[in-house]
């Protein structure tokens, strides 16, 4: 029986530049990076899971992920809520991870705000750390975090690609409210 986790790795292409998905054989998003920044992801990869603790091979729409995230582009914010995700990473990190993906689209909150959500009210640098560390950007939203006097912070795939997300999920949370 073998340790090593089977990822399947998808490229999508978004107005924003080509997206990288890493799923597991059971479906779960382990992964979510832009493809200018790849090395970066496996750097990440392999910190969580070991230098040969996972095998990569290439897929196409696993598990309809990238369905998912192509609707997420066209509009259809909602579409990723519901991926189920998979992390290593500490118990501090994943409990800021898992209250990223609770911020509603189009209402970003502060790095202060969230460290509060976790009852961690001063632990606002480490919730910034365990944000920037976030292996499953856009479906856990860590773009949807700015700073205290609403100005946008750093962004892993780049404050431009934040800056698109953020006005992306307002236009599109508005015209759902108006919709409704």
């Amino acid at each position: 029986m073998s340790n090593v986790l089977h990822l399947l790795i998808d490229r999508v292409e978004t107005p924003i530049g080509e997206l990288l998905l890493v799923a597991d054989d059971l479906g779960k998003l382990r992964a979510v990076d832009w493809a200018d920044y790849e090395p970066r992801m496996l750097r990440l990869l392999r910190l969580h899971y070991g230098k040969d603790g996972f095998h990569l091979d290439p897929a196409r729409n696993p598990h309809g992920l990238r369905e998912r995230i192509n609707r997420y582009f066209a509009g259809d914010i909602d579409a990723i809520d519901e991926i189920p995700v998979e992390t290593a990473g500490t118990a501090f990190q994943r409990s800021v991870w898992y209250e990223l993906r609770k911020i509603a689209s189009g209402a970003p909150v502060s790095y202060g705000t969230l460290a509060r959500q976790i009852a961690r009210p001063k632990a606002v640098r480490a919730v910034g750390l365990a944000n920037g560390s976030n292996p499953i950007g856009i479906v856990v939203p860590c773009h949807r975090v700015i700073g205290s006097n609403g100005s946008l912070t750093g962004y892993g795939g780049g404050l431009e690609r934040k800056r698109w997300l953020l006005e992306h999920e307002r236009k599109h949370t508005k015209a759902k409210i108006a919709h409704n």
